[in-house]
């Protein structure tokens, strides 16, 4: 495939639609179509005056014969550098099939463009994922684009804050697919003239396409792993169009993913999605916008990212011990107080739940509350302590120990049944227990602890040591 018509393909790649309707078989090579067969019922036959009206071949036609149709086309060699023509019924190249001949294009990435040409290279690339080929390809773009870029900064800069005008009102004359080295002719004749507005008008209009260059090149260089030059790529993008909507979402995201740690990033991305939600309410980014920008101001509350984690899985936590303590018990109603039965999705939230050091010291701390509300005979108390505790912690035999006497002090009808399992998963925790209600000046409480533990353990290891504590 040679250069140029490798060049003409890509820039042309959306723009031609097939000459058949869709969906309609290909034309084999060599086969010609009966004229009659393809005409409407009732439709003159070729050849006859009826069937080439007057006017209808445009000036300058070669006339038709007497059959009606067109003169052959010459079999003559083609002129020298014309492209090939393709095969006859031969359908439109797909884009892997392009891409592949691109591929094997030599000199393609060296080989100077248009605007035009650059940008159409890099947006098929970037369409089909290639986004590495598709830097390339953009950055040329942008480049052929950066003369006419500076013309509208340094027009706008003149302007101060008076409003830079349509390029209707400034009447640049641009036409519907003109090439951007002529837009920029006509907005740099303005600078010559010393119109600054028409200038600028002039400039920012050719200049539209150019911001969707820089956003798909933004993007690429994110999804290759560049977060700071995408940054800098949307800056550049928001530095011509405060407003345009995909630099505004992309770059808030970006630095809100990447910068959890960076306070003043954080506030410029929660800025960004206001902006987005304030300017275009009705877009589609705009739920998403706000809900982003009110958790980067949040994030910036707690002081970063990591805290701002510790913070929201502390709430959580706090919120599921809650909503353990009000559930009501199945069954008998008169053990409502007692251990709550958890529904499995509460099982699956605790087992989900993530446990940080600080959360181990909080459910370290509300075991030791819980003990000290035991040896001062505040056995409700103990008990929403160890509710709290034992969920996320169910080996903890030293909560188990201190949610069974809990029980035992109310004299709940289930009080017998998590006594049980507490001295015969955890005897030694048991009797700890009574050491630390001792500790703490309950020796009465301790010594009935250790009275039914040596009743309801007769095999426990420890009953020597245990009978020389009742001997006391």
């Amino acid at each position: 495939m040679s250069l140029p018509l490798a060049l003409a393909a890509a820039a042309l790649l959306a723009a031609e639609p097939s000459p058949l309707p869709p969906g309609h078989p290909v034309i084999p090579p060599g086969t010609q179509a009966s004229p009659t067969a393809a005409m409407p019922a009732g439709h003159p036959a070729p050849g006859t005056a009826s069937a080439t009206p007057a006017g209808a071949l445009p000036p300058g036609h070669p006339t038709l014969g007497a059959s009606g149709m067109a003169p052959a086309a010459p079999t003559g060699p083609l002129p020298v550098g014309h492209p090939a023509v393709a095969e006859p019924g031969r359908a439109p190249p797909s884009a892997d099939e392009l891409l592949k001949q691109l591929d094997s294009t030599q000199g393609l990435r060296e080989r100077e463009k248009t605007f035009e040409i650059a940008s159409s290279l890099g947006r098929l690339y970037y369409l089909n994922g290639r986004h590495t080929d598709a830097i390339t390809y953009l950055q040329q773009a942008e480049g052929r684009a950066q003369p006419v870029r500076d013309v509208f900064l340094a027009a706008r800069k003149k302007l101060g804050k008076a409003p830079v005008p349509t390029a209707e009102a400034a009447n640049c004359g641009f036409t519907p697919g003109m090439a951007l080295e002529a837009m920029a002719t006509v907005a740099q004749e303005r600078v010559t003239k010393g119109d600054t507005a028409g200038a600028a008008a002039c400039a920012r209009a050719a200049l539209t396409p150019v911001l969707d260059v820089e956003v798909m090149r933004g993007n690429s260089l994110y999804l290759t792993g560049n977060a700071a030059g995408a940054l800098a790529v949307y800056t550049r993008v928001l530095e011509l169009e405060p407003g345009q909507e995909e630099a505004l979402f992309a770059r808030s995201s970006v630095l809100f993913e990447t910068q959890g740690e960076d306070l003043s990033a954080l506030k410029k991305a929660a800025e960004g999605f206001d902006t987005l939600v304030n300017t275009r309410p009705n877009s589609p980014r705009a739920p998403m916008a706000k809900q982003l920008s009110q958790t980067a101001r949040d994030t910036v509350k707690a002081g970063g990212r990591q805290k701002y984690l510790e913070t929201r899985a502390a709430d959580r936590r706090i919120r599921l011990s809650q909503a353990v303590a009000a559930m009501p018990a199945r069954g008998n109603p008169a053990e409502a107080d007692g251990p709550r039965a958890l529904t499995p999705e509460m099982v699956e939230a605790v087992q989900n739940t993530e446990h940080t050091p600080e959360m181990d010291q909080g459910l370290a701390k509300l075991v030791e509350e819980g003990e000290e509300h035991l040896a001062h005979g505040r056995y409700q108390e103990a008990l929403a302590n160890y509710t709290r505790v034992v969920p996320f912690q169910p080996q903890n035999g030293r909560a188990k120990a201190g949610m069974a006497w809990a029980l035992v002090g109310l004299g709940r009808p289930m009080a017998t049944r998590i006594w049980g399992v507490a001295v015969q998963a955890d005897a030694a925790a048991v009797e700890a227990l009574g050491d630390t209600l001792k500790s703490k000046g309950d020796a009465k409480g301790a010594k009935a602890l250790w009275e039914k533990l040596a009743q309801d353990a007769p095999e426990y290891s420890g009953k020597a040591g245990l009978q020389a504590k009742l001997a006391q």
